[in-house]
């Protein structure tokens, strides 16, 4: 069977690069990326005699952000270890390859026997920590073979796993690889006990230690504000053509009191024109010039609606304007993150893609969150939380008791490796 799953990875392998052959942008950053990186010869042990290194293993940037609360308690708790960071993905590897707390980053070879064989023997590895999905059979059987335990962490598994389907035999056999298991949900705690697995700990997501931090931290932006000018605010964050095409009616009918930033997920200059045709009153976040403004009316700032950032790496901070949030991508393959604003209590709105996601289906029994369809919908939604206080007050308090409720798995994770590791 593993060598099934080595020619199932194979072909995958191949697939890319035949995608990355015609031209396809992800694709070809996967290959390359590689590519750089065999050609750069890095070496295949780069040890000083008493270095000990910790490996995370992230597919992309959002399993990164996971990570990266026990990465970063760590280096607070235990700074004598090395970590090597890995990603699957470009869109995790180009964000975070100079990630200052990581002293390695690299892109993961595909998952076959001497790959992973040369892997695990290039450092002194103590422990490693696979985030969330990454099931990749030949580096957790190398990891085994040479001790080196392995953690999972914000783990989250469903009924319809195939390690849960009658075949799935051979793919839970390879869990024996796993040291021990920190996951989301009660359910998956059930699902690992109901199939032999008693070395799980229910400890929740990590990300929600993230977002806390990002919000206790957040700075202020004079220009926003100066945007804002006391207004009531709207974010519109990671939204896609879609969830735009929903706000171009709305828009026009927002009182004076209020305005909304915009953050698409395609921050290009074409997209951002696009927008700008949508919303003609609009003004981008990088034509904005604190000291240009101060010598704006009052007046003369109101009579700009809309805010787009067409930048990234804001959003998250911006959101502790809100008083509530639409987020994106519920109208395509699944929502963006609600962590974020969730943190701020900012009630969240999104499309009907949401099931995928634990808080927001908790959020939306709780009534912290909304899910809509359509923009009558949007409408309906955003009308109530702007003129129904109590409505508003009750929908944001649940967020905020939300938030406190799921934090603390950092910590949780960080006292099971070290009782692994230590004790």
């Amino acid at each position: 069977m593993l060598m099934l799953f080595t020619l199932g990875v194979l072909l995958y392998t191949f697939g890319i690069l035949v995608a990355a052959w015609f031209g396809h942008p992800k694709a070809k950053q996967w290959v390359e990326g590689r590519r750089q990186q065999r050609k750069a010869k890095v070496p295949e042990t780069v040890d000083g005699p008493n270095e000990q290194w910790i490996w995370f293993h992230a597919a992309s940037l959002g399993e990164f952000e996971q990570g990266r609360p026990v990465i970063e308690a760590i280096k607070q708790t235990h700074p004598q270890f090395k970590i090597l960071l890995s990603f699957f993905s470009p869109s995790g590897y180009e964000v975070r390859k100079n990630y200052p707390l990581a002293d390695e980053v690299l892109y993961l070879p595909s998952d076959m026997p001497w790959n992973a064989s040369k892997w695990v023997q290039r450092h002194h590895f103590v422990a490693a920590f696979f985030i969330k999905y990454e099931f990749w059979f030949n580096y957790m059987r190398a990891l085994k073979k040479a001790g080196i335990p392995l953690f999972y962490i914000s783990l989250i598994l469903n009924k319809n796993s195939f390690f849960f389907k009658p075949y799935g035999r051979w793919f839970r056999k390879q869990l024996d690889a796993v040291t021990h298991f920190f996951v989301q949900d009660e359910g998956t705690v059930g699902l690992l006990h109901n199939v032999g697995y008693d070395n799980v700990t229910l400890c929740g997501d990590t990300r929600f230690d993230r977002v806390a931090a990002i919000a206790e931290q957040a700075k202020p932006f004079p220009e926003v504000e100066r945007f804002i000018a006391g207004r009531k605010c709207i974010i519109a964050g990671s939204t896609w053509p879609p969830d735009e095409r929903l706000w171009t009616t709305f828009v026009q009918q927002l009182p004076d009191d209020y305005c909304i930033i915009m953050a698409p997920h395609d921050v290009s200059e074409s997209h951002v024109a696009q927008i700008k045709a949508m919303f003609p009153e609009s003004q981008c976040y990088t034509e904005l010039d604190a000291d240009d403004l101060r010598s704006l009316s009052l007046s003369k700032c109101r009579l700009t609606r809309v805010l787009i950032v067409n930048t990234i790496g804001i959003l998250s901070q911006l959101y502790q304007y809100a008083r509530f949030v639409y987020i994106g991508g519920g109208f395509g393959v699944n929502i963006h993150n609600i962590q974020e604003p969730v943190t701020f209590g900012c009630p969240v709105i999104f499309g009907p893609k949401y099931t995928n996601f634990k808080e927001a289906v908790d959020l939306v029994a709780l009534q912290g969150a909304f899910p809509i369809h359509d923009a009558d919908e949007l409408s309906t939604v955003c009308r109530r939380l702007m003129d129904d206080e109590a409505f508003y007050a009750k929908a944001s308090e649940t967020c905020r008791k939300y938030l406190k409720s799921q934090i603390g798995a950092t910590k949780i994770i960080m006292q099971g490796f070290e009782k692994a590791l230590f004790s």
